[in-house]
């Protein structure tokens, strides 16, 4: 880790030093594991009995938070303590891990492929015919790109990434190892006897700018029309998003969320870890359902959301209180 002083980190962070500015950081921690050398953020007071006793060197603290108390550390001020420790953490990752530049031993590049001065292909990579590169593209080894699709400014492929066919992937977007873009959607149709046959998935996916994938996350392709996540939508590892959903700008998707085909997912929810969406429904903006929901049917307001099917967050807490006593309310019946 590159070492900097707190005034340093001060100043980059447009913030205001109390105590001594020239104390040396090399890491970072949370603030109740920090040792000599490490710089910790606290953006809640419910850690301010931290500051007495925490061995870091550091703690960038937001501005709205009082505390009159003695601390060991050099307290850093800046208008939002996470924010600021966020953006610190892009400059250093930028610094540890720089883009890279060149075309790797073993890279397979089809002929009619462009690739841009200031972009880079690892080893093994495979780029198919008629695939347009954008400004700066990180491809990593072990990436599949396939015929026709688009791979917009500055976005990272990580290590084994596979992209089908005629599918459009944004700039600036992170897609990480082992994320499947442009599988087939899940589309079959029994016969009078009952045989599966496969309905072929013609469509697309299109990933709009600053979206993130996960490790291991799958965004099947449309049957007709388009898969589409708009931009600024983060999706955790291991999230399966089906064929033709659509996903609203700045949404989240936490791990194992399952999303059913045709579904449409509006602008700024939060999709907890493990909820489950059915198919063909519409979910408003604004929306956040907790951990293991299961979406069963059409949301149409914003609101927090729980349960199995999932019902406003309030009421499911009262039917939870009522459940936990079933078996004393049993007892008390003729």
């Amino acid at each position: 880790m590159i070492q900097f002083t707190a005034k340093q980190i001060s100043e980059f962070l447009s913030g205001t030093v109390e105590g001594d500015g020239d104390r040396p950081v090399r890491n970072v921690a949370g603030i109740e594991d920090a040792k000599e050398g490490d710089l910790c953020f606290l953006g809640d007071p419910k850690y301010l009995h931290y500051l007495a006793t925490t061995r870091a060197s550091a703690v960038l603290m937001s501005r709205h938070i009082v505390y009159d108390g003695k601390t060991p550390a050099t307290i850093i001020r800046v208008d939002n303590a996470r924010a600021a420790m966020a953006m610190l953490l892009g400059e250093v990752a930028r610094v540890l891990n720089p883009p890279r530049r060149g075309i790797e031993e073993g890279a397979y590049i089809s002929e009619d492929v462009e690739v841009p001065e200031d972009a880079y292909i690892g080893a093994g990579a495979y780029i198919g015919q008629g695939v347009h590169l954008g400004q700066g593209v990180q491809i990593y080894p072990q990436t599949f790109i396939g015929d026709r699709s688009i791979i917009g400014d500055h976005s990272v492929l990580y290590a084994g990434v596979k992209v089908y066919h005629n599918c459009c992937i944004g700039n600036n977007c992170i897609v990480h190892s082992g994320a499947v873009i442009g599988s087939d959607g899940f589309g079959f149709e029994p016969d009078e006897k009952g045989v599966y046959h496969k309905v072929p998935q013609i469509g697309t996916v299109i990933i709009e700018d600053d979206v993130e994938i996960g490790a291991n996350t799958t965004v099947d392709r449309a049957m007709m029309g388009e898969t589409r996540i708009r931009r600024n939508t983060k999706i955790d590892n291991l999230c399966q998003i089906a064929h033709n959903v659509q996903i609203g700008e700045s949404t989240i998707l936490c791990a194992q969320v399952g999303i059913a085909g045709s579904t449409k997912i509006g602008s700024h929810c939060t999709l907890t870890g493990q909820v489950g969406v059915t198919g063909h429904i519409e979910i408003a903006d604004g929306c956040m359902f907790g951990a293991k929901s299961g979406v069963a049917g059409t949301i149409r307001k914003a609101g927090q959301y729980m349960g199995m099917p999932a019902i406003e967050a309030n009421r499911w807490r009262r039917a939870q209180a009522v459940y936990r006593r079933l078996p004393d309310i049993y007892k008390q019946l003729p």
